[in-house]
C-alpha cells in the first residue's frame, strides 16, 4: 500500500464564488490498486466550526499547498479532532437546503 502524508485545507463552499470556512488539516491518504482511504486531522480551535459545517454539508474541497484540489466528504469518527474522507462523485453544482433556528 503506497502513502502520502501532506498539510491542505479543507474548504467549505456557500456557491461557486463564496467560500465561507477554510479549515487546515493534517491528511493522510493510503492506496492500493483499487481503493483509497484518507483521514484528515485538525487543530483543537477548528472542532466546533468543522463540526458545524458538517451538520449543514459534508461536502468540502480538500485543497493542497499546489493548490490541487478534490471534492471530498467528510465523515465523523469517534475521536473528534479525526475525521474520515471520501471523494464526492456526485455533480459539483448542487442544491443544499438548510436551515438554521435562531
Amino acid at each position: 500500500m503506497d502513502r502520502f502524508e501532506a498539510s491542505g485545507w479543507l474548504d467549505w463552499w456557500a456557491n461557486p464564488s463564496t467560500r465561507l470556512g477554510s479549515i487546515e488539516v493534517s491528511v493522510m491518504v493510503g492506496s492500493d490498486d483499487t481503493d483509497w482511504d484518507a483521514v484528515a486531522r485538525v487543530r483543537e480551535q477548528d472542532v466546533e466550526e468543522i463540526a458545524f459545517l458538517c451538520d449543514l454539508d459534508p461536502v468540502f474541497v480538500l485543497r493542497f499547498a499546489d493548490d490541487s484540489t478534490i471534492a471530498v466528504n467528510v465523515h465523523t469518527t469517534d475521536d473528534r479532532r479525526q475525521f474520515r474522507l471520501t471523494e464526492y462523485v456526485q455533480p459539483t453544482t448542487r442544491a443544499v437546503v438548510s436551515r438554521l433556528d435562531l
